[in-house]
């Protein structure tokens, strides 16, 4: 298992479009990949999922990866905080 710290610098947050884009480039992998904040836990191949959290500018997130590909996953992931400006 693979765990990061990421806080949102995002004026916005986390919302509709960057999470669509994080949410589209992560479900080709097979690991399992999860965002926690403020003590709830998601799936972050899950838009809905992404979404309920709200995850506000400012917030500090967890972001997990479990699986064979996790490495590869968590690139992904920090490549799309970057790109999509939400983060780091």
């Amino acid at each position: 298992m693979i765990e990061k710290q990421y806080n949102i610098t995002s004026a916005e947050g986390i919302h509709a479009r960057p999470a669509a884009v994080l949410v589209g480039a992560l479900a080709p992998f097979k690991s399992d990949i999860t965002l926690e904040w403020n003590d709830k836990k998601v799936n972050l191949k899950s838009i809905l999922g992404v979404m309920s959290l709200g995850v506000s500018s400012g917030a500090s997130i967890n972001i997990a990866a479990n699986g064979e590909d996790e490495e590869q996953a968590m690139a992904k992931v920090s490549e799309i905080m970057e790109t999509q400006g939400l983060g780091n």
